[in-house]
């Protein structure tokens, strides 16, 4: 099954903490289908020791979730809603 999805990478993160390192990566994953439907994830690791995800509906609501769940980490915004369509 893995050998029939594609990644689409949008963003990549690393920030540097007292307790470690905090990684935020945002890509899609489609299936080798035609009718090329893509799934948008934002994956945050290394917080409170368990990964904390959030699914988006599109590509622009990827990118620009992506920057504010760095700023939610930051502590310039709030804690982001996923906007699923």
């Amino acid at each position: 099954m893995i050998d029939q999805m594609t990644l689409y990478p949008i963003a990549d993160d690393v920030l540097i903490a007292p307790g470690g390192k905090v990684v935020i990566r945002t890509y899609g994953v489609g299936a080798a289908v035609p009718d090329g439907t893509v799934s948008y994830r934002t994956w945050v690791t290394g917080v409170r020791d368990q990964p904390r995800y959030w699914h988006w509906g599109h590509f622009e609501d990827a990118a620009s979730g992506h920057r504010r769940v760095l700023e939610w980490l930051t502590g310039r915004g709030p804690q982001p809603v996923p906007v699923v369509a």
